[in-house]
């Protein structure tokens, strides 16, 4: 029982630990998971998955490739799908088929299996899990449209992929009963349709629930976890694989009917996500036995080059032929199709079926599998980035600031940073208060930052920080407080709240963003600190003129607000952080008429 537990924490402590690295390195987390799950497993056997596991080992991977499918089909909003141009759809109905026909004349010619392995393995391979397109997505810098296509083609063809493996199973398992390929064609349709109502079902009662108080709300998660898994084992009770369906449909439904409940529990869902995305990857890869690489052919080299750059590519160039999808775009999707965890599962679930069906090449299944889990990852997660700049199809190349609220000292900040070249935007409700910014040639937001419509018209990915400075202090807490999850909790600022940390009557600091400025200045402090005419000034750090140089040069009484990183990044100064400037850094601070002139000669005023 210890050791189990022992092994279960080092699960979770590599996967985390490779995901941490990831975010500091910017290396692709699903490849140091699968190096860290291979070092631990088949290298140094301190984890043997079905020694600690045993039969638990495939229904616990099960369950948590369905909650993963399911709170990625919560991020599926239809809005999303519409913006996409048609491209998901065309690759539902056209890459499909294309890829299957595509992929077992690669398995066939290519690889050397028979027909009836070949097309099955081929259904298996159609898929681009999310349990490896999510953490490459949220790790890379791709522009909006190309990132929703291949999200939303990852989480949709999952199941698909599952179906397009039983549909081919079945039918050599029921050939020799006088089964015909549209009899079991049908039935697996039927067993499909009844997995999509069980999923829309249950989304319809967990809606119908939730907001009329039926379910406390410390319990909502819990309940919400609890139906995705009934969904899930119920369908497959049906039919094997459609329970990935009945998930899918279930996230996909829930993420469209606008509960507000569900906004409370989404932290908790992507938490959820992560570790078992992470936990999965892990025990993925320590599963693999060495003795299968043995197995391993020359010709399946060609095979793997013939699935990265032939089959994949013409699957979605021919799919998305005619389309208003730009030719960059489809070039850079046609590239990224890494496989994960349902395909391995998959396909060694129905390898030791095919042995029993007495096809021979049932076996090899689990060597191509992992071959192509590994080919697809290491090569589609280290050139995303490289593949995506040289197409030009990635985000804003430089993250910048969005201020929430115009006012005379927010839009005299953005002047200030628009001269540093600084991307900066302005949000406010008011078209008459943004008008000074529109003349001044700063990007706006004319809209309520808090409203549903601000998601599908404003690209949040673009800004590394958010500063609420509106002359409300509860809405810029409110503010913070909603976007938080998204920006990061250490990236959301506000104006402090002026009062004395004492105040029993004041906003809880948990509810507030960072006070901009250590002393943390309010509104009115801000106010009262216009009308005395303080402005800012921007100072550069140099050998000459280091950063003790630049506080001493400064008034008694002003303030260090932001510093700018000479790559470019920006750190705010505040009671709970204060950067370190370096060589060639940029303080930006806000002083008194009679600071707007440094001693030292290098300061600059607005």
């Amino acid at each position: 029982m210890e050791q189990q537990a022992l092994v279960i924490a080092l699960i979770g402590a590599l996967g985390i630990g490779a995901q941490w690295i990831a975010w500091r390195t910017g290396w692709p987390a699903i490849a140091l998971m699968l190096v860290a799950g291979v070092v631990a497993g088949p290298v140094t056997g301190l984890i043997v998955p079905k020694q600690t596991f045993g039969a638990l080992l495939e229904p616990v991977v099960s369950i948590a490739v369905a909650l993963i499918l399911f709170e990625g089909g919560l991020s599926l909003n239809l809005r999303e799908l519409r913006r996409t141009d048609g491209a998901v759809t065309r690759l539902l109905v056209l890459g499909v088929p294309i890829g299957w026909v595509l992929g077992a004349l690669a398995c066939y010619y290519v690889g050397g299996l028979v027909w009836p392995v070949a097309i099955l393995f081929a259904g298996i391979m159609v898929v681009t899990g999310p349990t490896v397109v999510l953490p490459l997505l949220r790790q890379s810098n791709i522009a909006a449209r190309p990132r929703a296509i291949l999200k939303w083609e990852a989480i949709v063809n999952d199941p698909i992929g599952a179906l397009c493996g039983v549909v081919t199973y079945e039918y050599l398992r029921r050939v020799g009963e006088g089964g015909t390929l549209a009899s079991v064609a049908m039935s697996l349709l039927a067993a499909s349709i009844v997995a999509g109502l069980i999923g829309w079902l249950s989304a319809k009662a967990v809606g119908w629930a939730f907001p009329r108080g039926h379910v406390p709300e410390y319990l909502k998660a819990p309940v919400l976890l609890v139906a995705v898994i009934g969904a899930f084992v119920i369908s497959n009770l049906i039919q094997q694989e459609t329970g990935l369906l009945a998930v899918t449909v279930m996230g996909v439904a829930l993420a469209n009917m606008q509960l507000d409940s569900l906004r409370d529990i989404h932290p908790f869902k992507e938490n959820v996500t992560v570790l078992l995305i992470s936990g999965v990857f892990v025990l993925l890869s320590a599963s693999l036995n060495l003795e299968v690489i043995q197995h391993f052919e020359w010709r399946f080299l060609a095979f793997l080059a013939a699935l990265l750059l032939l089959v994949r590519p013409a699957t979605v160039l021919l799919s998305l032929a005619f389309t208003r999808v730009p030719w960059n775009e489809r070039l850079l999707i046609a590239w990224i199709a890494p496989r994960g965890i349902v395909a391995v599962a998959i396909s060694g679930l129905f390898a030791l079926r095919l042995d029993h069906l007495g096809y021979s090449d049932g076996s090899i299944l689990v060597t191509l599998s992992f071959s192509v889990v590994v080919a697809t990852i290491v090569a589609h997660g280290f050139s995303i980035g490289p593949v995506a700049r040289l197409l030009k199809v990635t985000g804003a190349t430089e993250r910048g600031l969005l201020i929430v609220g115009s006012t005379s000292w927010s839009l005299a900040l953005a002047g200030q940073l628009r001269q540093l070249d600084v991307p900066v935007t302005v949000c406010d409700t008011s078209w008459q208060r943004l008008s000074p910014a529109r003349n001044a040639g700063i990007p706006t937001y004319h809209g309520e930052i808090l409203a549903e419509a601000t998601e599908d018209r404003l690209d949040l990915s673009q800004f590394e920080i958010l500063a609420a400075t509106t002359d409300n202090e509860a809405y810029n807490a409110l503010v913070c407080n909603e976007f938080a999850p998204e920006v990061g909790r250490d990236n959301v600022y506000q104006l402090g709240s002026g009062s004395d940390e004492e105040d029993v009557r004041a906003l809880p600091a948990s509810l507030r963003g960072r006070a901009l400025f250590e002393s943390g200045h309010g509104v009115e402090e801000i106010v009262a600190r216009e009308r005395q005419g303080w402005v800012f000034r921007k100072t550069r750090v140099t050998e000459q003129f280091d950063f003790g140089a630049v506080k001493a040069d400064l008034p008694d009484e002003a303030d260090m607000l932001l510093l700018i990183r000479k790559g470019g990044g920006l750190r705010f100064f505040s009671h709970a952080s204060r950067p370190t400037p370096q060589l060639g850094d940029t303080i930006i601070s806000y002083v008194p008429p009679s600071g707007t002139s440094g001693r030292g000669g290098t300061g600059e005023t607005v």
